[in-house]
Order: structure tokens, then C-alpha cells, then sequence
């Protein structure tokens, strides 16, 4: 099984350019409509609002409406979220929560994508 996680972004291009800072890396596909990311055995999709409106109609509502709080997270453990979080910011995240140790035995940093998109970026606490 490989799960897809897709997030709905006001510019596709624009977050992909977050995402190809944020985690080093390029991605898989980048066609209209769907930019992909390989993260461990998930897939990121990065999908613009218009086009899950052209899928879904009006059954679920406009996601562009629906910015009041995040509902959701990307959690990322990795070796160096520190290294993660700096690209992060450079790209044009905004830091949430500083990487501190967490009560589940991690030591994880929030932030927000330029979309609101809360990423967390954690590793095992030493």
C-alpha cells in the first residue's frame, strides 16, 4: 500500500516551489493539476482548490472558504528537522512552535506553509 496525502494550495506553483525547498528534494510529477512529492512509502500531492472544485463540485464546498484554522497535519520524522525547518522559513513557512521535546518522545518543530498547512518536523528525542 502507498498512501497519497494531498493537500489543496491556492498556487500550485508556489507551493511547490515551498515543498521542493522545504524537503530537499524534486518532485516525482509536477503536471497541472497535481504536483507529487516521494516521502519515505507516502506520496505529498500538492492539488490548486480549482481543480478539487472541478472533481467534487459543489458536494463538499469551496476549500479557498474553508482557511479559518488547520484541521490537520504533515508529520515528518527525519534526522535533522532543525536543517528542515531552516528551509522551511526560507522558502516562506513561518515557524508555529520552536523545535522543542515533545511528551511522545520526540523533539518536533511546527510550521506553516505558505498555505497554512501545518508541517511538523520531529525526530526520536536523545
Amino acid at each position: 500500500m502507498i498512501v497519497h496525502f494531498v493537500l489543496y494550495v491556492r498556487d500550485q506553483a508556489a507551493s511547490a516551489r515551498f515543498y521542493s525547498r522545504a524537503l530537499a528534494t524534486e518532485p516525482r510529477l509536477d503536471v497541472p493539476g497535481m504536483t507529487e512529492f516521494a516521502i519515505g512509502d507516502a506520496v505529498l500531492g500538492l492539488m490548486p482548490e480549482a481543480g478539487i472544485r472541478r472533481l467534487l463540485g459543489d458536494s463538499i464546498g469551496d476549500p479557498a472558504s474553508a482557511r479559518v484554522a488547520p484541521r490537520a497535519e504533515i508529520y515528518l520524522v527525519i534526522d535533522d528537522p532543525v536543517a528542515f525547518v531552516a528551509r522551511a522559513t526560507d522558502a516562506g513557512g513561518r515557524v508555529l512552535s520552536p523545535l522543542a521535546p515533545r511528551d511522545w518522545g520526540h523533539d518536533a518543530a511546527y510550521v506553516a506553509d505558505p498555505d497554512g498547512h501545518v508541517v511538523a518536523f520531529a525526530r526520536v528525542s536523545r
